[in-house]
């Protein structure tokens, strides 16, 4: 996970460079800034009434390039950044597409359910023609739809009830709007009345519905009187300017964010004192001014803060974003981030996106759970102070010159998405060259694994997986049964013991305590080898003679051990310590053992329990094998502290038994660690 994240703030950066190498490129061919002002003077008629269409003003009774030119400097400063992108927007031949209601329920739930959005409705009464034709009509759509305005046609046909009960008799014009300035209230449906039927006509009869929803100042003593005024609203937004209604884009924001951000419209045309104006530092028209509790702001000083609606809403949702803006932000960047699994991952195609696939799954599941119960958080009262305090640190971060260049590009890299894909494509390839080339020398058939040999090798771990559920410690081979039988293969998917039994992985195992078995007083290997090649040298007599001493000399080793039991001693006397069920003897006439390693001594020989870890329990056998631990071999210590041989344990281990053989205490939990107990004295009674 940190890799990917480390990858993907990269790509951020990556980003970032690339937007200022766009910039150099733009100034140095054409000698222009995007943050350069305009004159509006060097425009075009054409180009004027692009960006007046673009803010949402009207100019169908401005013939003149000089009365157009004038509205535009009295709706604000015209950028670079914002005459290309209203040129390009112009140039756009996309269709946006409107809605057709099916009925009451379906016209209920998108329009009157609406609370923070605008909707235009053509209603078409039975057996009439639309007020507004199909050309006009299209037009229109594309005319709102640039404000957020959503548009949509109710046909009365399809449910005449409906209509008739709310007097649609003939054919109108529906636009809801916000009832109220509170989040979430009621809307309020307005029909048009106005005898011309033309685009412009009801774009002003929008607009005009939208700005009555604004608060309007039209003196100096009123300003002062809203400017002192504390209420619920944290951050206001002021529009200074000489002009009969506030532009349709800081309309449309108005309801948008209905509950949030308060808009004010300050119209300053007859105003003969200004004075009160120059005391809050606003010195020309027309300012956008936000004011927050920790100070004013003049929105359009920075980089990618235009006149329009795109820039400023980008400019409040990051000012003060809604729990949905954060939701939605941290979904795209984890979807982003899994993505890099796709370039992460070596090997075959389709495993590539079998691991994609599994990654955008667990990471958007570990996104919905981890919101829910932030939301509930959210809810209670007492954390109010830190929902302030947060928002407070939004408003702070997003002031800076840093995040205005965080917003110009993303509303760049957002207008140009294919650049954008190519770009995150462009850096996962570099990451899967250099993670290719980083994997060469350590694992070469994973990365030259092809689709083929990558299926065939999950089909043989899903079979194996049905016929052993519990993974082999190592890979023994074995011959499945699914080859000669097919019909086991499906009585093996229908047993009801492979799903509730449960999975437990094996990798515990190597974090078991493992060390060598030591003798005291064992001979080195050279001595061993020496006493083997003298004992060849023996008769056939001698042997015999030997054979009945050391049956004797077994039979005082048993009855020895069993008083030294009782004494609470343990005593080793293996031969050859071997799984071979030598015994370790005291040799007969001092004679020393035959076999490699032996442990024997001209006296008892004891282990060496110095080597074994404290919480193991002392033993000489492992009740796996039945046999003695033979010295130099190795051992595993389970959790409850019984030892066995190393092999024998992990071979009972991995054979789906994950249990101590002896006790039963589950191999893979911790306990309580044993405590050997005091030594007795030598004086103690034996």
């Amino acid at each position: 996970m940190w890799v990917k994240l480390c990858c993907l703030l990269l790509y951020f950066l990556a980003l970032f460079v690339l937007a200022r190498v766009f910039e150099a490129v733009a100034w140095y061919e054409s000698g222009f800034l995007a943050t350069q002002l305009v004159d509006p003077v060097a425009l075009s008629f054409r180009k004027l009434r692009t960006i007046l269409e673009c803010r949402g003003l009207g100019h169908s009774g401005l013939p003149e390039k000089k009365d157009v030119r004038e509205l535009v400097e009295k709706s604000g400063d015209l950028m670079e950044g914002e005459l290309y992108s209203a040129l390009k927007e112009e140039e756009a031949s996309e269709s946006v597409s409107s809605t057709n209601f099916s009925g009451e329920m379906h016209f209920y739930e998108l329009v009157e359910d609406t609370k923070d959005g605008i909707w235009l409705v053509q209603v078409v009464a039975n057996d009439r023609s639309p007020l507004v034709g199909k050309v006009h009509w299209e037009k229109m759509v594309k005319k709102v739809s640039r404000f957020g305005i959503r548009t949509g046609t109710f046909n009365c046909s399809s449910d005449p009830r409906y209509c008739r009960r709310r007097g649609w008799l003939k054919s109108t014009l529906i636009m809801s709007v916000p009832q109220t300035s509170t989040s979430k209230g009621k809307v309020m449906l307005k029909e048009y009345n106005g005898r011309k039927i033309e685009v412009e006509h009801i774009f002003k009869w929008i607009t005009a519905h939208a700005a009555s929803r604004i608060k309007t100042i039209y003196s100096s003593e009123h300003l002062k009187e809203e400017w002192n005024k504390s209420d619920q609203y944290r951050v206001k937004i002021y529009l200074f300017a000489n002009l009969d209604q506030p532009p349709a884009f800081f309309s449309a924001l108005s309801v948008k964010f209905t509950g949030r951000v308060e808009f004010i419209f300050v119209n300053v045309e007859n105003w003969d004192n200004k004075s009160y104006m120059a005391e809050i530092g606003i010195y020309k028209t027309p300012s956008y001014i936000l004011r927050t509790p920790e100070g004013i702001y003049r929105y359009g000083n920075n980089t990618g803060e235009f006149i329009s609606l795109r820039a400023m809403d980008s400019f409040l949702r990051s000012l003060q974003p809604e729990v949905n803006d954060l939701f939605v932000l941290s979904l795209v960047l984890v979807n982003l981030m899994a993505w890099m699994d796709l370039f992460i991952t070596q090997g075959a195609t389709i495993k590539r996106f079998v691991v994609l696939i599994s990654t955008l799954g667990t990471y958007n599941s570990l996104l919905i759970i981890s919101w829910l119960p932030v939301l509930g958080f959210l809810q209670l009262p007492y954390l109010d102070s830190f929902y302030e305090y947060s928002l407070k640190l939004f408003r702070y971060s997003n002031t800076t010159t840093l995040a205005s260049w965080v917003r110009a590009d993303w509303m760049f890299y957002s207008s140009h998405p294919a650049l954008f894909l190519s770009t995150y494509l462009g850096h996962g390839l570099l990451i899967d060259y250099f993670e290719k080339k980083r994997r060469r020398n350590n694992n070469t058939d994973e990365v030259n694994a092809n689709n083929l040999e990558w299926l065939s090798s999950l089909w043989d771990w899903y079979t194996s997986y049905l016929f052993h559920p519990i993974a082999s410690f190592q890979h023994f081979p074995f011959d499945s049964d699914w080859d000669e039988d097919p019909d086991l293969f499906l009585e093996r998917l229908a047993f009801p013991d492979l799903w509730l039994h449960p999975l437990i992985p094996t990798d515990y195992i190597k974090n078991l305590p493992m060390w060598r078995f030591q003798c005291l007083g064992v001979h080195s290997d050279e001595e061993t080898l020496e006493t083997f090649q003298d004992s060849e040298s023996d008769s056939d007599g001698e042997n015999k003679e030997v054979f009945s001493s050391e049956k004797e000399a077994s039979e005082d080793d048993e009855l020895n051990a069993f008083h030294r039991r009782a004494g609470g001693e343990q005593r080793c006397r293996v031969e050859t310590c071997s799984c071979a069920r030598k015994r370790c003897r005291r040799e007969p006439y001092g004679r020393k053992a035959r076999s490699y390693g032996s442990c024997s001594t001209a006296g008892d020989v004891e282990p060496d329990w110095s080597a074994w870890p404290s919480e193991m329990l002392h033993c000489t056998e492992c009740v796996v094998c039945l046999e003695n631990f033979a010295s130099g071999c190795l051992l595993m210590g389970l959790p409850c502290g019984h030892v066995f041989h190393q092999n024998c344990i992990v071979m009972w281990l991995a054979g789906g038994r994950h249990c101590c053989p002896v006790c039963r205490w589950a191999s893979y939990k911790k306990k309580q660690p044993y405590t050997h107990p005091q030594p007795l004295s030598d004086d103690s009674p034996s």
